[in-house]
């Protein structure tokens, strides 16, 4: 038997380093997952139209909106499929429990989250490069420094991690209990008709996308998702070894 002793970090850094070799596919489907979105937001995500007499003027509105919000549900997926049985097999080729599993997990996920919100704000870019190559409309720029493109990418980067955190949190749940597969659509479906004058769902998008004081929105959005992600990694350790 090796008498040498291997610490929790260095076991969780090579975890990590082999769940972004092996969950390479994941990375790969963001960048399909994007390009979607973009071949969506050609039609504008808002469009105005007046007219005077005989003319008429129309406005079309181009951001990477879109491609954020299908950025947000892929990171959604991502998290829910990392919980799953065959990804959690893939540990065993290493000295590991479950901690150290549920740590690199969280590490591939901010990885992938910092990757997907650089890509998806850069992509408004590509949409206004692919409008004025291929278009003969007069387009009109909104003038942005270096310090929104970084602010952009770091809320981006937030509400991605709060889906991740999400959808791992339900991962674990389902991975633990079948029964959740059935339980959780329900209560979706539930918190959406709760309370018709005031729908629930309603007064949670009001709590973080209307928030405008960035330093509170990332006091809510950090905190959220480490109230998801503790109890997550809770329900995985409770797991069994060979489950």
């Amino acid at each position: 038997m090796s008498l040498s002793t291997i610490s929790l970090a260095q076991t969780v850094r090579k975890q990590f380093l082999f769940k972004l070799k092996a969950n390479i596919d994941s990375l790969s489907s963001l960048i399909w997952v994007q390009l979607l979105a973009i071949l969506f937001s050609f039609g504008g995500v808002s469009t105005m139209w007046s007219s005077f007499g005989a003319a008429s003027i129309e406005i079309q509105h181009f951001t990477g909106d879109l491609v954020i919000v299908f950025t947000m549900i892929w990171s959604f997926t991502t998290a829910i499929t990392i919980t799953t049985k065959p990804n959690r097999l893939q540990d065993f080729t290493f000295v590991t429990n479950r901690l150290s599993s549920s740590l690199s997990n969280i590490l591939f996920l901010l990885c992938a989250n910092l990757l997907g919100s650089l890509t998806a704000i850069l992509s408004g870019n590509v949409i206004s490069l692919i409008k004025y190559l291929f278009s003969n409309t007069q387009l009109y720029y909104m003038e942005t420094n270096g310090l929104d493109l970084i602010g952009g990418i770091a809320l981006t980067f937030l509400y991605l991690c709060m889906f991740s955190a999400l959808g791992y949190f339900i991962g674990s749940l389902v991975q633990l209990n079948k029964i959740f597969t059935v339980l959780i659509p329900i209560l979706i479906i539930g918190l959406l008709f709760l309370t018709q004058s005031d729908p629930f769902l309603v007064k949670l998008y009001q709590f973080y996308v209307g928030e405008s004081n960035f330093i509170l929105f990332f006091l809510k959005s950090v905190l959220t998702t480490i109230l998801l992600l503790i109890p997550a990694v809770s329900l995985m350790n409770r797991l069994e070894v060979r489950k």
